[in-house]
């Protein structure tokens, strides 16, 4: 991240056909990242028929003996639909939700259906990478899941053969988890807020460890408030110094250089990411920001 705009430190202008609780769900649940490249072929009308292709699909590689759950024999039904709200510009394509939900073919018609697995792809302020592919593609770089690995494999693979694309895990090195809890501990929240917290990972000892370093929300803001210089935006000098303040103030307490420390996890009540590509979404009002920073990291890694 070179310069980020302001659309990450105040909300977004309200739009009053967005249904907060389309995007609800996403929140407060533990997302695993990956890229995706640009998808060949796809056609959003025909959703329909592309649940009931992958429905098929996850069908036959579980009578392979592939199954997907030990024990009681489970129907699995697809969903796949569309989410408008979540782009960032008239450039970007809508997200895209797959739903795997499953029934036991012992229970009632009249069940309901048993949530077991959510992905989605997205692209916020994607135009990087939208604005250089032809018009066969439709590019939603970010793939976020929350579910089963073997789930996500079956989908993963799914996609990959039906739209001749490729995921990857998405990692976040030390550095962008710096920019991340720059950027969030200065976001102005409209109520209570959590503690700063960065966890590290010491290395070269004979035995793993952990240092958490937690600092009061406000303190952090007014940290970053002094270091901030134009409104709105942020550099990498002004991570750099915001991070070599928090160094020095945990060496002058505890004598330790956490500059010497693997950064692993950043925590604010805004949102918070470990650098294995796992991230959690805890206010609704940057939701959009949060996705832009995550996009923007997919189209670098597929670029």
């Amino acid at each position: 991240f070179n310069l980020i705009p302001a659309i990450l430190f105040s909300p977004p202008p309200r739009q009053e056909n967005v249904d907060p609780q389309k995007t609800a769900f996403l929140l407060r649940k533990a997302w695993t990242l990956y890229s995706v490249t640009p998808l060949y072929g796809f056609r959003r009308g025909r959703l329909r028929d592309y649940a009931r292709l992958l429905s098929a699909f996850i069908a036959a590689e579980k009578q392979k003996g592939l199954a997907v759950e030990v024990g009681v024999e489970l129907d699995i039904k697809v969903a796949l639909s569309s989410l408008a709200e979540l782009r960032g510009s008239e450039l970007d394509q809508a997200a895209l939700l797959v739903q795997l939900s499953s029934r036991s073919r012992a229970s009632s018609r009249s069940s309901e259906d048993k949530p077991v697995w959510l992905g989605w792809f997205c692209s916020v302020f994607g135009e990087d990478l939208s604005e250089n592919v032809p018009e066969a593609f439709t590019c939603l770089p970010l793939f976020l899941t929350h579910g089963a690995e073997s789930y996500t494999s079956l989908v993963g693979r799914w996609f990959q053969k039906t739209f001749d694309c490729c995921f990857r895990r998405l990692a976040i090195s030390p550095m962008n988890l710096s920019w991340m809890v720059a950027m969030w501990a200065g976001c102005k929240l409209d109520r209570a807020a959590s503690a700063v917290e960065l966890v590290f990972s010491m290395p070269r000892l004979s035995q793993p460890l952990d240092i958490s370093y937690a600092i009061h929300p406000e303190d952090a803001k007014a940290l970053w408030d002094t270091v901030q210089k134009t409104p709105g935006e942020i550099t990498q000098e002004e991570v750099d110094v915001f991070m070599d303040c928090l160094y020095a103030h945990f060496h002058r307490h505890f004598k330790i250089h956490l500059s010497a420390a693997k950064l692993v996890k950043v925590s604010t009540a805004v949102a918070s990411a470990h650098c294995d590509g796992i991230v959690k979404i805890l206010h609704s009002q940057y939701l959009p920001g949060v996705l832009m920073l995550l996009t923007e990291l997919a189209i670098s890694q597929i670029q």
